[in-house]
């Protein structure tokens, strides 16, 4: 999955207006905020899980100064929570906290989906042939019953959308709002669990960008969204009339140890 090599690609980049375009220096603690981003979506740290200060210095490799500020910077974004007892905590979904972000997740992606149709046709080619990869790979996970590669081109498909509408501002929004769906599924469900009809749901979006169509692509979108809302806050015996539609994979029952960062020199 490329959610770091996309994140940092699609956020930094910088317009050049008559000069070469300066280059971002990722920093330590970047690099900290980004481990521990990707630690959640893949359920390595899962909601609920304690976020130890010394414990995952130690694990990391770095020194509790960036650590800190890392995880200050994730707890402004809402991924991480001061419990009751001391410490941070990652941060667990409610059903309100599910209908918020789907809410905004249909607002955003529609005005940046517009935003995008806006730009000249030559500008949206190799947007359109990379969100059409990621359909592909849906397609291939899907035969596959790969359930975390479905779930990652799901993620990479939205990303990719978000930073061609064109706004750094909205597409770090959305950044955060994609990690909050995954929690929203760690929250809700007891494994880790996608649909099988997303790579058909995302068929037509693409489609619909392709013909330049803002409307079906916003209404597909809302539809999409709402019906994730249902599934994600369906009661237990509904939600097992459907399990031939699920692809599921297994979760770590607890948090689990973080890999020691490989920190370039100078940093």
């Amino acid at each position: 999955m490329t959610a770091v090599s996309d994140r940092r690609s699609g956020l930094s980049s910088t317009r050049q207006v008559g000069r070469l375009a300066p280059v971002r220096r990722t920093s330590t603690v970047d690099l900290i905020a980004d481990c521990i981003r990707d630690a959640i979506l893949d359920g390595s740290l899962p909601p609920g899980a304690p976020l130890g200060e010394a414990e995952l210095a130690y694990q990391l490799g770095v020194s509790r100064g960036p650590l800190r500020e890392a995880m200050q910077r994730l707890t402004a974004e809402g991924l991480l929570v001061i419990p009751k007892r001391r410490g941070l905590a990652v941060r667990t979904m409610t059903a309100d906290d599910v209908r918020d972000i789907h809410w905004l997740r249909t607002r955003i992606e529609c005005e940046l989906g517009r935003r995008f149709l806006a730009l000249p046709p030559a500008d949206r080619k190799p947007v359109l042939k990379g969100l059409a990869a990621e359909v592909k790979r849906m397609q291939r996970a899907l035969k596959a019953d790969d359930a975390r590669e479905l779930g990652g081109a799901y993620l990479d498909f939205h990303r990719r959308i978000s930073v061609a509408g064109g706004s750094p501002r909205l597409a770090r929004m959305m950044g955060t709002l994609l990690i909050e769906t995954r929690l929203c599924t760690f929250s809700m469900y007891e494994h880790f669990e996608v649909h099988r009809d997303l790579a058909a749901e995302h068929l037509a979006l693409l489609d619909a960008l392709a013909e330049s169509d803002a409307d079906r692509y916003c209404d597909l979108l809302a539809a999409h969204l709402d019906e994730e809302v249902r599934r994600l806050l369906a009661e237990p015996e509904d939600s097992k009339e459907s399990e031939d539609e699920r692809l599921l994979a297994e979760t770590p029952d607890g948090p689990q140890p973080l890999h020691r960062l490989d920190l370039p020199e100078g940093l």
